[in-house]
């Protein structure tokens, strides 16, 4: 395949080639920026840390905690068939998901730099009968080398963004390349259809969204009791997901709806929870009483503003919560998974920025199962309405799970389309037993 590589992949192969010597000053950085775990950073390298196991093996690759849980329910189907399943992703904290929400035969491994040395030491170790990226996470050497080895390959959930789009339109012989690793390609809507296909993806179909088939968030029963004790009868408001900018929104917003409603309790929960002491400190600035969950405190009666700075306990508070507010939809980030609270009957409460999930936005919006904030006046104009009128919340709750069920099947149809492969996988097998 490499013959026919457009230029730039070409000169990419070449040049990360050449950058191997140099993975030790990336690692080194990552680790001191702690975002390598010091124990497995030999799997950045393709040296595995633990050993295949025998028989058909299919390798799942998403970029990070949202790919990764996406493929939860697929996961599960892959499993029932006796097949052994390899799920790889890019973060500590993906890692640390798969460990706390996956059974223990699913093996993790951090996907490996792409260079051709640590990308073919990786495929010489697991040699996967089938390959499958979530997403868009598509590494050049990954893709071309797995390519070359006939292993096949199929994007599942597929996505492109309206901002990765018209890049990827102005690159597109280098997007064609390697799109055409991939022998399906499964969207998640039409839009997405029509933008892989444009970008030259030889095979194309609409599958739909995996996260719409994803379980509802678990929770600790011990302590979902402790923290409901000690949130007793107050009217607790979750901010699920928050990003830089939006804290200062919802702590302005507490302050004014607290005069009318003075037993409010407002929930933080920041996407990156090392920021927590920074959003506790923006509370207290503004005269609040605010404590932070990774010190082990619950909310007392007192308390204003509980920042929720841990990981993996979205689910905890979606239980306790009436009304659910997505981050990252409030600042230009592009907005956090809204299917989630649904399945928990909260009421669901986002602004403008949502194009990361727009077609479920929009649905949600359409059909009165979200209500959507421009601005920041409005966000508290619409919270206020929502603490206060218990129908309203209700009537948007269930709006919102018909909408996700009606949505829903992504895994039935993604199931549908990899049966070709994994019969193949099952006829290998069955010759290599004979």
């Amino acid at each position: 395949m490499a013959d026919a590589l457009p230029v730039t992949l070409g000169v990419y192969r070449r040049a990360s080639a050449l950058a191997a010597p140099l993975a030790g000053l990336l690692i080194g950085r990552r680790l001191r920026q702690g975002k390598e775990d010091p124990a497995r950073i030999d799997e950045r390298r393709g040296i595995a840390s633990v050993a295949r196991p025998p028989g058909p093996l299919v390798w799942i690759h998403g970029a990070s905690v949202g790919e990764v849980l996406a493929a939860a329910e697929l996961i599960d189907r892959l499993r029932a068939l006796n097949l052994r399943v390899l799920l790889t992703s890019g973060t500590r904290t993906s890692a640390e998901i798969v460990a706390r929400r996956f059974p223990p035969d699913v093996i993790h491994q951090f996907i490996p730099f792409d260079v051709p040395a640590f990308v073919e030491r990786f495929l010489d170790h697991w040699k996967p009968g089938l390959a499958l990226f979530i997403e868009s996470d598509l590494w050049p050497n990954l893709l071309l080398s797995a390519a070359d080895r006939r292993l096949p390959l199929v994007l599942i959930n597929g996505r492109m963004s309206p901002r990765s789009f018209p890049r990827w339109r102005k690159a597109r012989g280098t997007i064609a390349a390697l799109l055409s690793c991939f022998d399906l390609c499964l969207t998640q809507s039409d839009i997405d259809h029509e933008r892989f296909a444009a970008l030259g993806s030889p095979n194309v179909m609409t599958s739909g969204n995996l996260k719409l088939d994803i379980k509802a968030l678990p929770a600790d029963p011990e302590r979902f009791d402790r923290l409901k004790a000690a949130t007793g009868r107050r009217t607790v408001f979750v901010a699920a997901s928050t990003h830089p900018g939006e804290e200062e929104i919802i702590i302005d917003a507490h302050r004014r709806l607290a005069r009318d409603i003075p037993s409010l309790l407002t929930v933080i929960v920041p996407r990156h929870p090392q920021r927590g002491p920074a959003i506790a400190q923006l509370a207290a600035v503004s005269r609040l009483q605010v404590q932070l969950r990774s010190r082990g405190d619950l909310p007392s009666a007192d308390t204003d503003i509980y920042v929720a700075d841990t990981m993996g306990e979205l689910g905890l508070f979606y239980r306790i919560a009436p009304v659910v507010f997505m981050g990252g939809s409030l600042v230009p980030h592009g907005g956090q998974n809204p299917i989630e609270p649904a399945k928990l009957d909260a009421a669901i409460l986002h602004g403008p920025h949502v194009f990361n999930f727009k077609d479920i936005y929009a649905q949600l919006d359409r059909e009165e199962g979200a209500l959507l904030a421009r601005d920041p006046e409005e966000f508290v104009t619409l919270l206020r309405h929502l603490l206060g009128n218990p129908i309203a919340r209700n009537r948007l709750a269930a709006s919102a799970q018909n909408v996700v069920v009606r949505l829903g099947g992504a895994v039935d149809k993604t199931m549908a389309a990899l049966e070709p492969y994994l019969l193949q996988m099952r006829i290998e097998q069955g010759a290599a037993d004979a």
